[in-house]
């Protein structure tokens, strides 16, 4: 399909009753706040070679299940766009060199997550999942050089605390990762980095996560929990998160420029995890972390913002929030 004929119908307008496959070459930007083909700016994403997902592969428009499941599947490079909203239950693999991409504030998964793992060079922006039963909204293990950008992710909390299992866990030595702009709500256990205190010989020396401009409300807790690994955590903003930021099991932590309001424990340590914290607003609760080493990364930080501006920047703006 020409770009010109994209560009007269709108994507909106584009009848899907089977895939719809664009090239690299004549797709050209898509975009009215975003590109297909944006990579991330900041955080550990940006290290070890950096995260592309399916740039320089084909485009595929997906507006059914099956047609996402097959999309999304092997290792070839290929951006993914979803459609609307699409239902299911349990967790859909996603293969290597993929960038996921929802159309716009429409595109939602309902009962189902995704699941990278022994796969790299992913990228998943723009997508809505809510209440998945079985397995976490998005699950990432044994992966590297991963973006999770203006996601929504949510479930209840409605239920026993333990009905629903985390919105992101990124545990068995993921690595390079960048979650961003993100609207994390509803939910009693969210965000889990390192999944056990006895997985420290695999764990060691990977988990480099950076969470920045997230905005994360009425959580329980684990905003998140990290074990082992090395986490960075700048500009987020968060309303009703008793149990916030946990540093855990020698996990090295940066804690940078961000607002607290609610929290009991907006940052603290279990079994000898460690903070560097700075520039942040905890609420008028307590920084308990145990002094840590960590108070650089490697990667540039274009934006640290005040702590008295991150809810004007990030409200409102993180989630799924784009329109390709």
């Amino acid at each position: 399909m020409k770009l010109c004929t994209l560009l007269t119908l709108g994507l909106s307008t584009i009848a899907l009753a089977a895939p719809t496959s664009i090239t690299e070459g004549n797709r050209g930007t898509l975009a009215k706040r975003a590109s297909v083909t944006d990579t991330p700016s900041t955080g550990f994403a940006t290290q070890n070679g950096g995260t592309t997902g399916g740039k320089g592969g084909n485009t595929t428009i997906v507006s059914t299940y099956a047609q996402f499941t097959a999309a999304v599947s092997d290792d070839i490079p290929h951006i993914v766009i979803v459609s609307g909203a699409l239902s299911g239950t349990g967790t859909v693999k996603v293969g290597a060199n993929k960038s996921i991409i929802g159309q716009s504030s429409a595109a939602k998964l309902a009962g189902f997550g995704l699941t990278v793992k022994r796969k790299n060079n992913v990228i998943i922006r723009n997508l809505s999942i809510s209440k998945v039963v079985g397995g976490d909204a998005i699950a990432v293990q044994y992966a590297s050089n991963v973006w999770i950008d203006h996601c929504d992710l949510s479930s209840d909390r409605d239920h026993d605390k333990d009905y629903y299992d985390g919105l992101l866990d990124l545990t068995h030595a993921a690595d390079f990762i960048t979650v961003s702009n993100t609207f994390f709500h509803d939910h009693w256990k969210c965000s889990l980095v390192g999944h056990s205190d006895n997985n420290g010989d695999e764990d060691t020396a990977h988990l480099r996560v950076t969470y920045h401009n997230n905005y994360w409300k009425n959580i329980n807790s684990r905003g998140p929990s990290i074990r082992f690994g090395t986490g960075h955590i700048f500009n987020n903003y968060y309303e009703n998160v008793p149990d916030a930021i946990n540093t855990r099991d020698g996990a090295q932590v940066l804690v940078q420029n961000n607002a607290f309001v609610g929290s009991k424990k907006p940052l603290y340590s279990t079994d000898a995890g460690y903070a560097v914290a700075s520039g942040n607003d905890f609420g008028g609760a307590g920084n308990t972390a145990l002094a840590g080493k960590l108070s650089s990364v490697e990667y540039g930080v274009p934006n640290l913002l005040a702590a008295s501006e991150v809810k004007a920047k990030v409200v409102g703006t993180a989630g799924a929030t784009l329109s390709f």
